[in-house]
């Protein structure tokens, strides 16, 4: 049986997720928190360690529901090479999916949080890692299951195309401009047709 607190906490870092995306650790004010929230100062920082440790389960929560939504998809398929395309066509209209949640919580989290707070931006660096380590693993598998080369780096492609989103991501969202995540996605599509897919 979920508690009262448990219901309050899970609450409050639904309603602050967003605001913390949207406006940055340090714009965030605990102000801003009680407005959102319509909690007292009390009854949020009772719930959590400080304003540190909310923005944290803030962020996990953000990249929860796009892992989420990206499992869905590549869970579909059964072809490793579908797998990954699955993962390209998700990011291919990332940009009004992320809107809906104040933008990219990796990119603004990590862009926020760099030179400015250091724990908050090791958690976005094992999310980096999580999501390498995802990808490296369906090509690993494709490899095993004989419909993907053998012959590549899993680990070096898992950091390119990654790379190819997430800069295609800040790109996209820095111009508001969808183009750029359906030229990546159109290049990823060749790209894993042409040197991975067998």
């Amino acid at each position: 049986m979920t508690t009262k607190a448990a219901i309050t906490k899970q609450f409050i870092i639904e309603t602050s997720a967003p605001i913390f995306n949207k406006h940055g650790y340090a714009a965030t004010s605990l102000s801003t928190l009680t407005k959102v929230t319509g909690l007292t100062k009390g009854a949020i920082y009772g719930n959590f360690e400080n304003k540190e440790d909310l923005a944290i389960q803030a962020f996990n929560y953000n990249i929860g529901g796009v892992f989420r939504a990206i499992r869905h998809q590549v869970d579909l398929k059964e072809n490793s090479v579908d797998k990954l395309l699955a993962i390209v066509d998700f990011y291919k209209d990332y940009l009004e999916y992320s809107k809906k949640h104040g933008g990219c919580p990796i990119i603004n989290v990590g862009v926020d949080a760099n030179n400015q707070n250091t724990k908050l931006l090791q958690h976005v660096r094992n999310i980096i890692q999580k999501i390498h380590v995802y990808i490296r693993d369906i090509i690993e598998l494709g490899k095993q299951k004989g419909e993907i080369q053998s012959n590549i780096s899993s680990t070096d492609w898992a950091i390119r195309i990654d790379s190819m989103i997430q800069g295609a991501t800040f790109m996209a969202g820095t111009m508001n401009d969808a183009r750029y995540l359906h030229e990546m996605s159109n290049q990823l599509h060749e790209i894993v047709m042409k040197q991975i897919k067998i």
